[in-house]
């Protein structure tokens, strides 16, 4: 059963914070983009088309994220689940974990994605419109503001601390938790 949920924006360092705290812990994790991208691809679909065609058909939407918190829910599941609305799904689904939002503001966010995915305006531009098409379908499938913090345990500014200084603050809170 999930333990912790981890989430933010693209280039916020989710992916970063969980692979530390899986290599520190040996805990296993889910990340809900890797669904959302391995789906896109069994259909034969980029990662746009497809988020268009959750948009167009909430159904797939919904679908995924009801896989995101059977996961969650299962004993024999991973411990750490990362998807920018993991934290929501285990606050409305009452699943006793550590919430974590990773904040950055957005230039960082967009360098850090720039470096991920190669240095092209387009992609920069691509990314903030998938975000802001990703926020619309949130708040007219499910009602959720991404940028609410209320369900979360640990709001972590990520931009300028390093990543190994991000994770010794989730393993500190960790600590403190149990």
């Amino acid at each position: 059963m999930v333990r912790i949920t981890v989430s933010g924006l693209p280039g916020s360092g989710t992916s970063t914070l969980v692979r530390g705290i899986c290599g520190s812990l040996g805990w296993s994790a889910l990340n809900g983009g890797d669904v959302f991208r391995e789906e896109a691809a069994s259909r034969g679909l980029s990662v746009a088309e497809f988020s268009q065609l959750c948009k167009s058909d909430p159904a797939v939407d919904r679908e995924l994220d009801s896989r995101l918190v059977e996961a969650m829910e299962d004993v024999s599941g991973p411990e750490i689940v990362e998807s920018r609305l993991a934290g929501w799904w285990a606050y409305r689904n009452n699943i006793d974990c550590l919430r974590i939002w990773v904040e950055v503001d957005l230039d960082e966010r967009l360098d850090r994605v720039t470096l991920r995915e190669g240095d092209d305006v387009r992609r920069r531009e691509e990314s903030l419109l998938r975000e802001e098409a990703d926020r619309q379908r949130y708040t007219e499938l499910y009602g959720i503001d991404i940028l609410s913090m209320e369900p979360y345990d640990l709001v972590i500014d990520g931009t300028k601390p390093s990543a190994t200084d991000v994770l010794q603050v989730v393993l500190t809170a960790m600590g403190d938790a149990s």
